[in-house]
């Protein structure tokens, strides 16, 4: 139904749902190429199945798809709480006005009219990306006095290094993103292992613990939340 086209779990998720599969495959490989996670499926049923399990941060929409039009998808994700603000670039081949302005008026933030310029759409993907979630493709992630950057995988705690595991560097890059988020262990685990990683939930509370342990010295305040019966997060409050 579906294929992840890349492990990189911090970065950015797009699906692109597209029924032209040469198109479909140009996509994921530019879109790897800078470094986004990518999904794919042809049909518009089995788009609705993929974004109920999990939204991701972007959907790339063919407007013409087997199963549910792409239109129809775009009305529906509108409708609902959990992804009415999620982006979505409609792809098509009517040029006409009218057309475009109903992809719109349903919704879609942006809207190209095939044949397109490949470099046009990564750009138009990452305007849309840095205005809606600025924290998925920034450098450097800060709270308090910790700063953990991604480009090249160092995290310092005020005027110390942190030495972190890869993936104790994931989870704190996870936690960072949405500071006060609460995160159950499926997410967790989700998001720092990927979805298809037969691994224990009580995997990410030992990790967790390592990550506490590499964080805090002496008496410095763990910034790391425990929800009971919930999961973690990064304290909101840390530092203020």
């Amino acid at each position: 139904m579906s294929s992840r086209e890349a492990t990189n779990t911090n970065a950015p998720r797009v699906l692109i749902v597209e029924d032209e599969e040469a198109l479909s495959l140009l996509l994921a490989y530019n879109l790897e190429a800078e470094g986004y996670v990518v999904e794919r499926c042809e049909r518009g049923d089995d788009a609705e199945l993929l974004l109920l399990e999990g939204p991701p941060d972007l959907v790339i929409l063919d407007w013409m798809l087997p199963g549910v039009s792409g239109i129809e998808i775009c009305r529906r994700l509108r409708a609902r709480e959990g992804t009415r603000t999620l982006p979505v670039i409609m792809l098509t081949a009517r040029g006409e006005e009218d057309e475009r302005v109903r992809g719109l008026s349903v919704g879609a933030d942006d809207y190209v009219v095939k044949p397109f310029s490949v470099p046009e759409l990564m750009a138009r993907v990452r305007a849309l990306l840095r205005r809606a979630a600025p924290e998925r493709i920034a450098g450097r992630l800060a709270a308090g006095d910790i700063e953990l950057d991604r480009e090249t995988h160092r995290v310092r705690r005020g005027a110390r290094d942190v030495h972190l595991g890869p993936t104790e560097f994931r989870l704190l890059d996870r936690l960072l993103e949405k500071p006060g988020r609460v995160f159950t262990r499926a997410q967790l685990l989700d998001a720092v292992w990927g979805n298809t990683a037969e691994i224990d939930e009580r995997t990410v509370d030992v990790h967790v613990g390592r990550l506490r342990k590499a964080l805090s010295h002496g008496r410095e305040p763990d910034p790391i939340r425990t929800i009971r019966g919930a999961g973690y997060a990064f304290d909101e409050t840390f530092g203020r």
